[in-house]
């Protein structure tokens, strides 16, 4: 198939909208604990789909191209294969199909995918521009803009709908795309740390903690959280694609705080280095856990101690707690996503 070069044109500048809008959307469904994760997953779902579409149109450009093996040949070739590798695993997640092999996931598979083109897909719209003309949007563009959306929109409609109807284990992921792991059985919950994080070797009776307020530094024992019974009932939501519920036990943030009169957030710092800081609203809603199910926490689920953090993704429950410090300092002022 030989494309006119205004149908090329259309195709590329539709690949040039979807695909940031896969990152963003994508982002955003990564990033939100809430409810409000709905509607990022939905879109990232349809416009992953509207993709997909584009795909036998997008090959009839670049075929003849790819022929001439012209400057870039290989980085489009390699942006054409992140991009299939991120479609099919991402298809994969929703279906349920969690496991790859060599100890990785779909949904870790899909994200470093999707990073990887990330830079891949800037080059190649640096050096093959479709620059946008005053025509643009004319009435056919915007016709089939709204045709493709729907379609896509539909496609997402029919996936789910096929995963019900076949009672296949993506009917029953959570609103943020996650599935169900260990739910009121902690040995059962996937052991995960960000990045280059590993599980260090903490010995309670050394182990302490450091909280620091407007009225000074104090160090605490393991004995001393230890006692704290406050219970609460929370799901953790890991970005690796898992959730699960369980009932966590421990002191509540703001018993070991205070009053927070002039602080602007609360950093929460782990024995590894990693950090997250949360604003003062958060603070009456945040547990320090040493227990879950009833019994102490593993090591690879955050002993001695561990952030809960409801509503919030799994890297904002910190594990291995050794610091919470008040602050002047927004709760915004870091990297939305953690860097290490």
């Amino acid at each position: 198939m030989r494309l006119e070069p205004a149908a090329a044109r259309r195709t590329n500048l539709g690949l040039l909208a979807l695909v940031p809008a896969a990152m963003a959307t994508g982002a955003a469904a990564y990033a939100i604990g809430t409810r409000w994760a709905t509607w990022a997953v939905v879109a990232h779902g349809a416009v992953g789909i509207g993709v997909v579409a584009l795909v036998p149109w997008k090959s009839a450009v670049a075929g003849p191209a790819l022929r001439r093996r012209r400057a870039g040949y290989a980085s489009s070739l390699g942006l054409a294969a992140l991009v299939v590798v991120g479609l099919v695993t991402g298809f994969l997640h929703v279906t349920g199909v969690r496991r790859l092999g060599f100890g990785l996931t779909s949904m870790q598979v899909h994200v470093g995918a999707s990073l990887l083109a990330l830079p891949l897909f800037v080059l190649h719209a640096v050096a093959r521009p479709v620059p946008v003309r005053r025509a643009d949007p004319g009435r056919r563009d915007l016709l089939g803009a709204a045709a493709l959306g729907a379609g896509a929109l539909l496609g997402w409609g029919a996936v789910e709908g096929v995963l019900r109807l076949g009672g296949l284990p993506g009917a029953r992921r959570r609103f943020t795309g996650s599935h169900e792991r260990g739910s009121g059985q902690p040995s059962a919950m996937p052991v995960t740390q960000w990045l280059d994080d590993d599980v260090p070797a903490l010995d309670a009776d050394t182990w302490r903690l450091a909280v620091t307020t407007a009225d000074g530094d104090r160090r605490l024992r393991y004995a001393d959280v230890a006692v704290g019974d406050d219970r609460r009932v929370a799901t953790i939501d890991c970005t690796g694609g898992w959730y699960a519920e369980q009932t966590w036990e421990g002191v509540p943030l703001a018993a070991l705080l205070g009053p927070t009169a002039g602080a602007r957030s609360v950093l929460v710092r782990s024995a590894t280095g990693y950090s997250r800081r949360f604003p003062v609203a958060d603070i009456p809603h945040l547990l320090l856990a040493t227990r879950v199910a009833g019994e102490p926490l593993s090591p690879g689920h955050g002993f001695p101690a561990r952030l809960v953090a409801p509503g919030r993704r799994g890297f904002w429950w910190v594990k291995w707690v050794t610091a919470v410090e008040l602050s002047d300092r927004p709760w915004w002022w870091q990297s939305p996503f953690p860097l290490t």
